[in-house]
Parts: C-alpha cells; sequence; structure tokens
C-alpha cells in the first residue's frame, strides 16, 4: 500500500465532523443520497455513520428525498431498498440544469 493510497482510504472514511470548521460543500441531503446510491440496501444506522449525522436526521432526510421524487423506497423482506432517481433536476435555481446523476456521476468512485 503507498503512502498515497493509505490517505485516500482515510479521507473516504472522514466526515464532516472530522474538519476544522465544520461545513461542506454539499449538503447532508447529497451526502445521503450519494451513500444510498452507493449501497442501496444499507441500514439507517449505517448511512447516519458514514454522514456523520443522527439516525433520525437520516429518517428526515429520506423522507424529504422521498416526498421530492429523488429516491423511491421499496420494502424487501424485511428492510428496505433505496433507488435514486438519476433524471430528476437539482432543486436550486443556479444548478437546476443539472440532474441528481450528474451530480452522483461527478462524486463516484472511480472503478476499482
Amino acid at each position: 500500500m503507498t503512502a498515497s493510497t493509505s490517505a485516500e482510504d482515510s479521507h473516504s472514511s472522514r466526515t464532516a465532523s472530522d474538519s476544522p470548521r465544520n461545513w461542506t460543500f454539499l449538503t447532508n441531503h447529497a451526502h445521503v443520497l450519494i451513500v444510498l446510491d452507493e449501497n442501496p440496501e444499507i441500514v439507517l444506522r449505517e448511512v447516519a455513520m458514514r454522514v456523520g449525522i443522527t439516525e433520525r436526521a437520516v429518517q428526515r432526510i429520506i423522507q424529504d428525498l422521498e416526498e421530492g421524487g429523488f429516491i423511491h423506497r421499496k420494502r424487501v423482506g424485511r428492510q428496505n431498498r433505496y433507488d435514486v432517481m438519476p433524471e430528476k433536476s437539482l432543486r436550486h435555481p443556479i444548478e437546476s440544469h443539472r440532474q441528481i446523476g450528474d451530480l452522483l456521476n461527478l462524486i463516484r468512485s472511480p472503478a476499482s
């Protein structure tokens, strides 16, 4: 393992609370959406840990995303599956010419 690989690994596991001034360019809504896109069957507790927010905050964000049509929640046995709608436009007028899929493609890790 190279030094740059180990630095990248530690960076990817950091949360917003690890940063010095505690802010990020993307909102918690975007972070939850990205995590759900990466792992559609993830449990909310794991989403909360990855994003660095409470499980209750994740529940509220998922409700917002669902009501906005950005995700669809499907019950699969005793678990939920979250399908992201990549064709939905981003909400703010400054970014509304772009779609969710554009954001996800920008952020998505390159295939290993």
